[in-house]
């Protein structure tokens, strides 16, 4: 087996993580030590952990992509001669038990985010989008097939209206911060497996302001930022579905430096229905009938999300058929037409016959050659 990673799972270096992750689970059970009697399944097991290891994160995925499989692993063996445990969960460079945690500071992690993206204060003081915020409310079947507006209430964090969003008094004190020296970002050297690297990241104390004050907002405590409860009103279209979710832009919590809103996802939950069974747009549902109905055919009523509908009963039909009432199901959600109503017939057998019933029957089963006994009926249930 090639020692590059994507050689080792057999996958292209455009590779989708699920493609990924499906090469790694088919090689994982061929080479797998308790199933496999190939000599050397056991490296090559520990290859292929490895392998998915590294390409199904992110960040180490760019790492290795970026210095190349014999770089990457130079990299690696020096660091974790520098110190440190095992690897952390998933992600050989994250996290507790880093093998390049023995260089101080933020480690290998923060070092190669230095160097690609440009320094971690640079990326710490761009705009961020606001934590997005989720809701789940159930529906009556009903609501789903007419649409339906629904006041929800969301618990969220907005901007502070105490301080306006600053954190602080207008009137307090402002200082230059003592950590950074009003510059807001703090510089550090490290020696890693390149040499030394210096690093700059955001200042801890000040935020990246390069300033402090003398006092905290009493309503936020100085980050901003307060919980409130609002009610959202949605709106729920005809036709949605069990599960499916909406989406409001922006009505999520408030962003950082400028950024933007995060947004509100609202889960529906669709009730089940007393009568009616979902399939799709499909809706499902057993009629009875009378033992003549079925005989001599006949026109019922049967009940639709939107009113009765008349549906034909055809003479001789047999318990357990099913009929389909077009359009009368669940509305699409394009807005175009309804699914079906798909009707289930039962025919009923009568539990007290008066004598004018039970002289009818006996006649219809003499009529047919039958013998006429006590157990008729029973026998007429068990045929229904």
């Amino acid at each position: 087996m090639s020692e590059d990673f994507y050689d080792v799972l057999g996958v292209s270096r455009d590779a989708s993580k699920d493609q990924i992750k499906n090469a790694y689970r088919k090689k994982a059970a061929k080479y797998h030590p308790d199933v496999s009697d190939e000599d050397d399944a056991e490296e090559k097991f520990k290859k292929v952990q490895k392998a998915k290891e590294v390409l199904t994160d992110d960040e180490t995925r760019q790492m290795y992509d970026q210095l190349g499989h014999e770089r990457f692993q130079q990299a690696q063996k020096r660091g974790a001669g520098g110190g440190g445990g095992g690897r952390g969960q998933g992600n050989p460079f994250g996290g507790g038990g880093n093998p390049f945690g023995g260089m101080g500071g933020g480690g290998f992690e923060d070092i190669f985010n230095n160097l690609f993206n440009g320094g971690g204060g640079q990326r710490r003081n761009r705009p961020q989008q606001g934590r997005d915020v989720a809701q789940r409310i159930s529906i009556d079947l009903e609501d789903a097939y007419h649409g339906i507006e629904r006041d929800v209430t969301i618990r969220r964090r907005e901007v502070c209206p105490e301080c306006d969003g600053e954190g602080h008094p207008e009137d307090a004190d402002v200082n230059t911060c003592s950590e950074c020296n009003g510059s807001g970002q703090q510089t550090s050297v490290q020696q890693t497996p390149f040499g030394r690297v210096q690093q700059t990241t955001t200042c801890r104390a000040c935020g990246g302001e390069g300033k402090t004050y003398s006092e905290d907002c009493s309503e936020c405590r100085g980050s901003g930022r307060v919980r409130r409860t609002r009610d959202v009103t949605i709106t729920i279209p005809a036709g949605f579905r069990d599960g499916q979710r909406l989406r409001y832009r922006g009505e999520g919590e408030p962003g950082e430096n400028g950024g933007p809103n995060g947004d509100l996802f609202v889960e529906v939950n669709v009730r089940d229905h007393d009568e009616f069974d979902r399939d799709g747009d499909d809706l499902r549902y057993t009629h009875p009938i009378s033992f003549p109905q079925a005989v001599f055919g006949a026109t019922v009523d049967v009940p639709t999300l939107d009113g009765d509908e008349e549906l034909k009963i055809p003479a001789g039909t047999q318990s357990g058929s099913t009929f389909t009432v077009s359009g009368a199901g669940m509305p699409h959600l394009d807005g175009r037409g309804h699914g079906d109503l798909h009707v289930e017939v039962h025919v009923v057998t009568p539990e007290d016959l008066n004598s004018d019933q039970r002289e009818a029957l006996k006649e219809f089963a003499e009529a047919g050659g039958e013998e006429v006994k006590e157990g008729l009926f029973q026998k007429l249930k068990n045929s229904l």
